[in-house]
């Protein structure tokens, strides 16, 4: 074997070492740790989520509920300034509306920078987004300008389309006894007029090197609908 080949197989073997031992020195909700991961939540529905990591720094992320009709699925590829996330997911809202949305979007830790106030990890965040799906128009409220018969409740879905972009923010802090609160804010805007916003507070309790439990609150509202959930989960790590 040349020396070039043996050169290169340590080189290649000491990176892999050194950004596993990144990865595991980084806190269990960094959203730029790239691992082997399964997980359900508990909202008001059962979900199941996964990650699976390719190499170091690509891996493949899934979540879906028990039903099926709502899902993500996309991948990541981290870099030495952040995270870049590929996304194509549904989400259903009340009256049969629903958004099917491709974006691609970025998490960069501020302690890059060198920005970490008062112990806090802060990832700024934001991407570009398409969204097809239908908007539920209330026909009392609104001139919905559609052919079709309203429902009995007087709702009726309106298509819609829409090219943006969204801005945001997530932040993690490291407490006493392997607790981390975490806190995410999101605002978007789009074509037609759309916009949105998310907002999210919760806590995550570290088990052990592979388990975790965590516990949040949420609320979205955009053109498509609107949710609040208060919720449960629990993740294993592989690796």
């Amino acid at each position: 074997m040349s020396t070039k080949i043996v050169k290169g197989l340590i080189t290649s073997l000491v990176f892999i070492m050194c950004s596993q031992v990144t990865a595991q020195d980084k806190l269990a909700e960094d959203p730029t740790k790239v691992v082997t991961q399964i997980g359900a939540s508990y909202t008001d529905e059962l979900k199941f989520s996964g990650s699976l990591s390719l190499d170091p720094v690509r891996k493949l992320n899934a979540s879906a509920n028990t039903d099926g009709d709502e899902w993500r699925f996309g991948g990541s590829w981290l870099f030495d300034i952040g995270i870049v996330n590929f996304n194509l997911g549904k989400t259903q809202f009340d009256h049969g509306a629903e958004k099917t949305s491709y974006s691609i979007g970025t998490f960069v830790p501020l302690s890059y920078f060198d920005i970490k106030p008062m112990g806090w990890q802060i990832f700024a965040m934001g991407g570009y987004s398409h969204t097809d799906g239908d908007i539920a128009c209330d026909t009392g409220l609104y001139d919905c300008s559609v052919n079709e018969m309203p429902s009995t409740d007087g709702w009726v879905l309106v298509p819609n389309s829409s090219n943006g972009g969204y801005l945001g923010a997530f932040a993690l802090k490291p407490l006493a006894g392997n607790w981390t609160i975490m806190t995410a804010a999101a605002y978007s805007m789009g074509s037609d007029d759309y916009s949105g916003y998310f907002a999210a507070l919760g806590a995550s309790y570290q088990i052990d090197k592979q388990q975790k439990v965590n516990f949040y609150g949420s609320a979205q509202d955009n053109d498509y609908g609107s949710d609040q959930f208060i919720g449960v989960g629990y993740a294993y790590q592989f690796n």
